[in-house]
């Protein structure tokens, strides 16, 4: 297969994940015979310094002309000023909505050996797998907005179009995994909420197999920490997702282990680690690569169809996680470049494993 991937690296440790991402990409390729080519285009506050805007022209046409998109992070000290004209956010957020990815998917699960990490207890940890579908380009983030000297507005606007499309993708995405849908809103107090319930309701009857339950916003953030293990597939709108998404983050023990794919109709898809641009880190070399390079995998599965190469990552990053060598969020001293070359060793071995077997199995044929 022959793909074309823009990278965005962004601010702050961006760079360096990004950079681990792709030499895990590269790898695989060769591994696997495909062809990767790669465009690293300016995003964020990197980009407003170069030319002015958070998202240059160029950037844009060249992610809309690609098979994907790898990014790294946005933002930083240096552009925080909220009352600031022109801010790194707006880049990313222009990015979604010009490519129409409607559908943001952030998978978590806790692994065994870095439980101990998460704030809850070990017990509440178990078999947990959630894979949280949050709409991404409409809501508060999208909607109208005022200032005045004392007053302000953000409007928070649905429709159903916009509310269908993302939860018919979380009930597919459920009949591949264990059949369940919680759908959250607010719908005891907010308008947009009880059009969001609706279409939910009616939607779901179109999938008998599938297993619908709604919960209020706040309810849910408690269930969450209380018994993370009873959910599976949980859909909400933008503002809900972006809030309930980091809470949950910290099942997981670090922000740096979680990847994320933002998807549209089509099949180019915008891949990014969940964390930040942790300018507290940016350039020491320590930053963990395994959102990153977990969202690579993610790139693979979702916009170019190479399940196999996806799933070799993953089992490599499983490696890794388990025996280490770890990074310093998760309790270790690792470098940003040992963890990726400990994957990049891991993703060699389990190649050479399924070779090896497949060639038993055919001279045993």
């Amino acid at each position: 297969m022959k793909a074309h991937i823009v990278t965005l690296p962004g601010d702050g440790v961006g760079p360096e994940v990004t950079a681990a991402a792709v030499a895990v990409l590269e790898a695989v390729a060769a591994h696997y015979g495909h062809t990767f080519t790669f465009d690293e285009q300016l995003i964020g506050g990197c980009a407003i310094d170069a030319t002015g805007v958070p998202l240059p022209l160029a950037a844009l046409a060249a992610c809309q002309a690609a098979d994907a998109v790898l990014l790294g992070a946005v933002g930083g000290p240096k552009w925080s000023d909220p009352n600031a004209s022109v801010r790194p956010e707006q880049g990313l957020l222009a990015l979604r909505a010009a490519l129409g990815v409607y559908a943001n998917l952030r998978p978590l699960q806790v692994h065994p050996a870095l439980a101990n990490l998460s704030p809850l207890k070990n017990e509440k940890l178990k078999n947990v797998d959630v894979l949280f579908v949050r709409e991404l380009t409409g809501g508060a983030y999208f909607g109208a907005k005022t200032r005045t000297a004392d007053t302000a507005t953000d409007e928070c606007k649905y429709t159903v179009a916009e509310v269908e499309r993302v939860v018919r993708r979380a009930f597919d995405l459920a009949r591949g995994r264990r059949h369940r849908v919680t759908s959250v809103d607010k719908a005891n107090v907010l308008e947009t909420s009880r059009l969001w319930r609706s279409t939910v309701q009616r939607i779901a009857a179109d999938y008998p197999d599938v297993r619908l339950e709604h919960q209020l916003v706040d309810s849910m953030a408690m269930l969450l920490l209380t018994q993370p293990s009873s959910y599976d597939v949980v859909v909400t709108e933008n503002l809900f997702g972006d809030i309930l998404t980091d809470e949950a983050a910290a099942l997981a023990g670090s922000l740096g282990l979680l990847p994320s794919a933002s998807l549209g109709e089509g099949r180019r898809g915008l891949y990014e680690p969940i964390h930040g641009s942790a300018p507290d880190i940016a350039g020491q070399g320590v930053a963990n690569p395994v959102g990153a390079i977990l969202s690579a995998a993610l790139l693979l599965r979702h916009s170019l169809g190479l399940e196999t190469e996806a799933s070799a990552i993953e089992t490599a990053v499983e490696q890794v996680l388990q025996h280490g060598p770890h990074s310093r969020d998760i309790g270790g001293s690792a470098s940003t470049s040992a963890v990726r070359d400990a994957v990049l060793s891991a993703i060699d071995d389990h190649v050479d494993t399924a070779a090896a077997f497949f060639s038993g199995v055919r001279a045993c044929g």
